[in-house]
């Protein structure tokens, strides 16, 4: 039985497209005469947000007029006239105002008049209705079915000029894929007269898959083999081997770090470490590459020590709730822990349910339906969460012991020998206390090592000899079992929930101030979704609204996760606003397609890579990136998906990259982080140079970048380079940036340098002593980019290195090296297409 019936809105694809179009300032010359409806959602309302809240809006309605609902809008105000009269632009006051002549009436008062566009747009959804519609996001996934586009592409193939065959051609392999993303990226772009792209050659799409999935280069081998295979299912299984590669959960653990704002330290000026951070960080990586389905995922970070079976590995999915920033002295510890909290309710409404909950926490949300004690209610589902600390007994809060029974058993039975011993030794010591002057007594009972410095001196001669013996015996005894406790396997531990805190009232904050608390609330769901939590107790808080956020009937949360998917494989979502779901967000471009994803998500049992294997199969993702001129006209961002966007490798790509083609990349997964070597001037930049920094061997170095040690105060420089993001936040998409640090880093940095060397030394290992220059230009270009080099490549090559040997004077092997390092700044190297 489907598990959603309700009726797709819009009614048809094309009224969809036409308003989307139309959103973003374009029409199809097939749909020039139709005219789209006004979208209150996406137009109207951010316009009235933007320019009309500030007076009259949730907050504030002068004159008892509110612009943020139809209950304060279409009335009368103390002056009498109706604000908005649905149908009839010339009676409604609200428009009268807007275009009015005189300084005074015009609105709004400050700042510039409404353009002629949006007083039209006013206008045009007052004269249709002005109908305050509900937010896509917040309306029930809908079950929508992939177009029937054979009629329409038959028409479109019949039409085809012999000019044409490539297209007919193209247009003939998508209808034969059947393909249910392509009858909706088809469907659309038909509807706007646009084609789609041809296949992108199988070098390009071996190594656009192979990164996608991997966020590493394939081998020339692989690339080789996968040219010239004649197997029909070649593609399909290549897909299946990315997937199953250890490498998979790197890359797309990555993407989620990205979301969680993983770190490894405190921030602040000390910037301390977090131990144990790194294992969320594997249990991420680890959960990808055993395909965890994604709802059992959520559950385990949320509530891992609530679940029926509670184990290591849910209790360090926990972690997520340990990887905020800390403040280890703050002014205000009120302050802090509610801070600490509103990071939780930012990180949580955003990740999971691309929600901007936390605009709401000094005021009702100014765009969103999410007043104050929707914000106050998701908190008060984290009030058992105690402060991170790392201060003698606040480190039982973010540390979990998993030892196992025996080990614990043994460290219980060390200490309880311990405690017994220094009791008795205590008693002894007591007795001579007795015997001492009062000054000497008094001494004993100051600081530890006061008591210890007079004992030392004075205890002995007050002693039996009895006692003084059995005292010495006793210390001896003292000191074995000291050793043995040493000498046992050290604890495990883990980053995660361990302690947490008494749950007390929850309450509204007046202007978020937590010394200003006002209504009491309890725990609750955002009320636009018009669910009720269950009966619960106090413990279960974290489990009920887990189970809600992975319900498969919630609305948001398969959608959220299906745009991901779909972002890292297309470089931007369905919905551009990933984190963001909300009306300042940005409305999605296949409205049905998004729905189409969220519903094979979660009734394919929530299963992240049968989802790729979706996504990659479909001819979308297999096509070229090549750009014409008429498509670029009619939609120059892509939005209908008619090319495939070609893309900057991201921080981690670009140095993975270049470690795997000089063959020294060391592909170890999981264990603890590394840490990469810093120039001195890096280090002092901090406030101590240097402290906190560890010193890897090369061969750890050479690890994958998502194993580098994260301290938020002293980020790698080359991944900074290339927009690794700050982690104090969630970031929902990278920038993609083409700048000169860029360049200075791969042409001029120490890593680059002493990377190319070895790019080299493993190239000329690998030809005959006296190969040719052509010979090295050949195999360099060969590892690196994984095709022949062209004829004028070697020739511009052998002239550069010729020209370095001879005009500069540079050695055989620098020369070498210095073009191994060109090649690795190429757009062909770091770009994929």
């Amino acid at each position: 039985m489907p598990r959603r019936s309700q009726p797709l809105r819009p009614a048809n694809l094309r009224s969809a497209i036409t308003i989307g179009l139309c959103t973003f300032g374009f029409l199809a010359a097939d749909l020039s005469t139709v005219t789209a409806e006004v979208d209150y959602a996406n137009e109207v309302k951010p316009l009235l947000a933007k320019r009309c809240y500030s007076c009259h809006g949730p907050d504030q309605a002068e004159s008892s007029l509110g612009l943020h609902q139809a209950e304060s809008s279409i009335i009368e105000g103390d002056s009498g006239e109706r604000l908005i009269v649905p149908g009839d632009p010339e009676a409604s006051h609200l428009l009268e105002r807007i275009v009015a002549n005189d300084d005074y009436e015009l609105m709004p008062p400050e700042g510039e008049p409404l353009t002629e566009s949006e007083v039209d747009l006013i206008r045009r959804w007052i004269e249709e209705g002005a109908v305050f519609t509900k937010h896509w996001a917040y309306e029930p996934v809908q079950e929508a079915s992939p177009p029937d586009i054979s009629a329409n592409l038959q028409k479109h193939i019949s039409k085809s000029t012999e000019s044409d065959a490539e297209i007919s051609k193209t247009l003939q392999t998508w209808k034969s894929n059947n393909h249910p993303v392509d009858a909706f990226i088809l469907d659309s772009l038909l509807a706007a007269g646009l084609q789609p792209n041809g296949a992108a050659d199988r070098h390009t799409l071996i190594r656009r898959v192979t990164y996608d999935l991997t966020g590493l280069p394939p081998t020339p081998q692989e690339v080789a083999e996968f040219v010239h295979d004649s197997d029909p299912d070649a593609y399909e299984k290549l897909v299946d081997r990315l997937l199953e590669s250890p490498h998979y959960g790197e890359r797309w653990g990555r993407h989620w770090l990205d979301l969680v704002r993983y770190a490894e330290t405190n921030s602040f000026e000390r910037d301390n470490p977090k131990p144990n951070a790194w294992k969320y960080r594997d249990y991420v990586i680890r959960s990808f590459n055993e395909d965890k389905p994604y709802d059992e995922f959520v559950r385990e970070q949320l509530a891992g020590d609530l679940l029926d079976d509670v184990t290591t590995e849910t209790l360090t999915a926990t972690g997520f709730y340990r990887l905020g920033i800390w403040d280890d002295e703050p002014a205000d510890p009120l302050q802090a822990r509610y801070d600490e909290l509103d990071d939780l309710v930012t990180v949580t409404g955003q990740t999971f349910l691309g929600l901007t909950i936390n605009c709401a926490r000094c005021h009702d949300h100014k765009i969103d339906p999410i007043p104050q004690t929707d914000y106050y209610g998701m908190l008060a589902f984290f009030a058992d969460i105690s402060r991170y600390g790392t201060r003698g007994d606040q480190q039982t809060n973010n540390q979990i012991d998993i030892s196992g029974p025996e080990l614990n058993a043994a460290y219980a039975k060390a200490d309880e020998q311990r405690r017994t011993i220094e009791e008795e030794l205590h008693a002894i010591e007591q007795d001579g206390i007795t015997k001492m002057s009062a000054s000497d007594q008094r001494a004993t009972e100051g600081p530890k090592r006061q008591r210890e410095k007079v004992l030392k001196k004075k205890l002995r001669p007050l002693l039996t000899k009895e006692q003084r013996q059995r005292y010495d015996d006793l210390k001896a005894e003292l000191a074995e079992v000291a050793k043995r406790r040493d000498e046992l396997p050290d604890r495990q531990q883990v980053l995660g929930l361990g302690k947490l805190r008494p749950i007390e009232q929850t309450f509204v904050l007046f202007r978020g101030n937590p010394h200003s608390p006002t209504d009491e609330v309890s725990p609750r769901f955002p009320e636009i979704f018009g669910d009720t939590p269950p009966e619960m107790t106090a413990e279960q808080r974290r489990r009920v609204f887990a189970e809600w956020v992975t319900d498969e009937n919630n609305r948001l949360s398969s959608r959220v996760m299906a745009n991901r998917i779909w972002q890292h494989h297309f470089g931007r979502g369905i919905v551009r606003s990933p984190n963001n779901f909300g009306g300042l967000g940005v409305p999605p471009t296949h409205p049905e397609l998004l729905d189409y994803l969220a519903n094979r998500l979660v009734d394919g049992g929530w299963k992240l890579k049968d989802m790729h294997r979706l996504i990659c199969s479909s001819q979308a993702y297999q096509m070229s990136s090549e750009v014409t001129d008429k498509s670029v006209e009619l939609d120059p961002a892509n939005d209908l998906f008619w090319r495939f966007d070609s893309r900057r490798l991201s921080a981690e790509e670009v140095r993975d990259s270049i470690l795997a083609v000089n063959q020294s990349l060391n592909r170890n997964t999981y264990g603890p982080s590394f840490y990469p070597n810093l120039s001195a001037e890096v280090l002092a930049g901090q406030s101590r140079p240097g402290q906190g920094w560890g010193n890897s061997d090369e061969a750890e170095r050479n690890r994958r970048s998502v194993y580098i040690h994260v301290k938020r105060s002293l980020l790698t420089p080359l991944l900074s380079a290339f927009d690794f993001p700050e982690p104090d936040t969630t970031c929902e998409a990278r920038f993609a940036t083409l700048q000169p640090g860029q360049a200075m880093s791969l042409l001029n940095s120490e890593f680059i340098h002493e990377e190319s060397d070895k790019l080299a030394q493993s190239v000329r290992g690998q030809l005959p002593p006296d190969a040719s220059s052509a010979s090295f230009v050949q195999a360099v270009i060969q590892q690196v980019l994984m095709r022949p080099a062209l004829d004028a490549e070697v020739q511009e090559g052998v002239a550069l290195i010729d020209e370095l040997r001879n005009k500069y004077v540079m050695s055989p092997q620098r020369a070498d090296a210095l073009y191994a390092l060109s090649v690795l700044n190429w757009n062909e190297f770091v770009f994929v297409f």
